[in-house]
């Protein structure tokens, strides 16, 4: 009688306590929660870069629609006057003219309000970094208050609201379609050159049925997909400018 006693007393505890460790596992069901797609899905190289309107301290941006025809690179932010994304902004500030010489248009979006890209933009222009002059943000910063310009691109965790993974780097052709992705750590910057050096790659092998190997830089020779010694659609005194350095890596000299 004493142990079904015992036997009925720890039963009544375990099946007491099983709710409350389920409800301790379980994120708290909320009416916002329930009526929002999470899904944020990140669009993929290949597709169409996800549209949006959006003020700017440039005035009002149809994205991609104002630009057709243009390289563009979409860079975004978590919050302003964080001191990693400030560099960021000012190096690419620096580049601009060599962004212009690429048919590049430059956009960055951050989490905050337009009021607030202001007051950033115009303490950055105040800035000397690295030994240099302060520079002008000829840019857009484009207002994402409401991070929904951060969900289209999937920078939002499906568990949260933070705004902690808004580090991507989009960069769309004059297609509007997208065709390279970078995401970035909060702690380390972004390389501003190597935004260059692939956006100059993704135009030669647009332009021309090459490929870029690795560490390749603008003038350095590219490979080819195709054996050149047997395509009859080159001519045979320019078969010089070709080499191979296994049978399966044939390179075309760009300064033959």
């Amino acid at each position: 009688m004493i142990i079904m006693k015992k036997l009925l007393l720890f039963l009544v505890i375990v099946l007491s306590s099983t709710p409350l460790f389920s409800q301790q596992s379980v994120a708290p069901v909320t009416k916002e929660n329930l009526n929002e797609d999470r899904n944020f899905k990140i669009p993929l190289i290949g597709e169409s870069a996800p549209a949006f309107t959006a003020e700017s301290t440039t005035g009002t941006i149809n994205f991609p629609s104002d630009y057709a025809g243009k390289w563009k690179i979409l860079f975004s932010h978590p919050q302003d006057f964080t001191p990693v994304c400030s560099t960021e902004i000012l190096e690419l500030a620096y580049l601009q003219d060599e962004f212009d010489k690429l048919g590049v248009k430059l956009f960055v979006v951050s989490a905050d309000k337009l009021q607030t890209h202001f007051e950033w933009k115009n303490e950055l222009e105040k800035v000397t970094l690295n030994n240099r002059e302060p520079v002008k943000i000829n840019f857009p910063l484009i207002d994402d208050k409401d991070i929904v310009i951060s969900k289209q691109y999937g920078m939002i965790h499906p568990a949260t609201n933070s705004t902690k993974s808004v580090r991507g780097v989009f960069i769309i052709d004059p297609n509007d379609i997208i065709q390279a992705i970078y995401f970035y750590p909060m702690k380390v910057g972004r390389s501003t050159d190597e935004l260059l050096r692939i956006v100059s790659a993704l135009q030669l092998t647009a332009k021309e049925r090459v490929l870029t190997p690795a560490n390749w830089k603008k003038g350095n020779d590219v490979l080819v997909p195709y054996h050149p010694k047997d395509d009859e659609n080159i001519a045979a005194t320019s078969k010089d400018q070709y080499y191979d350095t296994a049978w399966f890596m044939w390179f075309k000299k760009i300064n033959p």
